[in-house]
């Protein structure tokens, strides 16, 4: 037989040798935290990169510049019963032209020129302004209105003298008109109160988001009132009261499928289900809801499920023990301190579908609608609806509205979740 190896490592080299694999194992630890940085870091760059540049090309949406001019009501071509017939751009053109002893040519192109540089607002304010009090006829009166949306973007940097000519819409004449302005103080900067006071509108200068923020909050309304009732009432049945068998098992793989499946598919379902067969008003808050309940029901199922899963056993044998009966158990005790984990499904539920444009487009949301919605029936837009409209627009002062509806549609989600995690918090249990 042969003898066994004698251990030949002395304590000095034992000790050596378990020195160099602590250091081993402490640089491997190092090195995965320092990778986790190093992931954290270019995640956070990447967001403050999208983020600024959001902001830079959006924040010159909120501060506008508006013109103060004083206009005489020719009692001549002012429409006593009908004012807001008469065409005031064309008379502040006039009046201002003449002001600055500018001859105009029989075919009035300085005049045109000039009614360019002057919003359609103006028209309505000094129409509103004869409504309200008619003896300002015959009167020179002060009227504040926004420049048009070329003008602002001229005063804004965002077109210059050396942009070419055949990239601006502003002539060199009128740039030196809108220069005489400013120099003469004619023309403030304000903050932009139209972009949250208004709807959609054709002239960029007017356009606002209220009609989409409103068309949103409904249509969220409707998707939250079925999708989370339904959603957790199924996610209850299916963890604690149904019979495992084939059939709940294709209940979950179909429900776990419904998950990933595109939200463009959502949105032909709408249109085929809702619009077509149930004859629902197209591009309203209802049938974008329904659509995004749909959605939103397959995550909501998951994450209830998997919230009730972390229940601990021994909450259920506790209560069943005390004599309550199973619906007690569970709607009692395990619901309660499994809403934390329901909260947050609903969190990532209602923001994915908030987020959402594919559905929204076939269901008619990219059509314009200048209005403020009032019912769920209503016409309307959405947030996403109305960012996928005005990037689309031939206007070049679209675009910064964009990006300031971007840091809108960003606001209104950050406003929903932080309400979901304060209500999570409040529902929080441990044990």
């Amino acid at each position: 037989m042969t003898e066994a190896t004698p251990d030949i490592l002395t304590e000095g080299a034992r000790d050596s040798l378990l020195k160099r694999g602590l250091k081993a194992r402490y640089a491997r630890e190092g090195r995965f935290k320092l990778y986790g940085l190093l992931a954290i870091g270019v995640a956070m760059s990447f967001l403050l990169l999208l983020l600024g540049r959001i902001i830079e090309q959006g924040h010159t949406a909120f501060y506008a510049n508006q013109i103060t001019v004083p206009v005489y009501m020719d009692p001549a071509r002012i429409d006593r019963a009908y004012p807001q017939g008469t065409n005031f751009q064309q008379m502040v053109a006039q009046q201002s032209l003449a002001r600055m002893g500018v001859t105009d040519d029989e075919r009035g192109t300085k005049t045109t020129a000039y009614r360019a540089l002057l919003s359609s607002e103006l028209k309505f304010r000094a129409a509103a302004m004869i409504r309200e009090n008619p003896a300002l006829i015959g009167q020179t009166v002060t009227v504040t209105a926004p420049v048009s949306d070329e003008a602002d973007l001229y005063y804004k940097g965002e077109v210059t003298r050396e942009t070419p000519a055949d990239q601006r819409k502003v002539s060199d004449q009128q740039m030196a008109w809108l220069d005489g302005l400013k120099r003469d103080g004619a023309v403030s900067t304000t903050f932009n109160t139209l972009l949250f006071t208004n709807g959609d509108s054709t002239e960029p200068e007017l356009a606002g988001v209220l009609g989409a923020v409103v068309g949103s909050a409904l249509m969220l309304l409707v998707t939250a009132a079925l999708a989370i009732p339904l959603g957790v009432g199924a996610a209850v049945y299916l963890e604690e009261f149904s019979k495992k068998g084939r059939i709940t098992d294709l209940i979950e793989v179909n429900i776990n499928n419904l998950a990933a499946v595109p939200s463009i598919v959502y949105g032909l379902l709408g249109v085929a289900l809702f619009i077509n067969w149930a004859h629902l008003p197209r591009s309203s808050p209802l049938v974008g809801g329904l659509v995004l309940a749909l959605m939103a029901l397959p995550t909501i199922i998951i994450a209830t499920r998997s919230a009730l899963k972390a229940v601990p056993p021994s909450i259920r044998e506790a209560a069943l023990a005390m004599g309550a009966s199973r619906t007690q158990t569970v709607f009692h005790h395990v619901l309660p301190l499994a809403m934390p984990g329901v909260l947050t499904g609903t969190i990532i539920s209602m923001a994915h579908a908030l987020g959402e444009t594919a559905p929204l487009l076939l269901i008619g949301m990219v059509s314009f609608v200048p209005g403020i919605p009032h019912s769920v029936t209503a016409p309307t837009g959405a947030l996403p609806s109305l960012v996928y409209i005005w990037e689309n627009a031939s206007e070049r002062a679209f675009h910064e509205r964009t990006a300031a509806a971007i840091l809108v549609l960003l606001a209104f989600m950050i406003v929903m979740n932080a309400a979901a995690i304060l209500l999570r918090r409040r529902f929080e249990r441990r044990w």
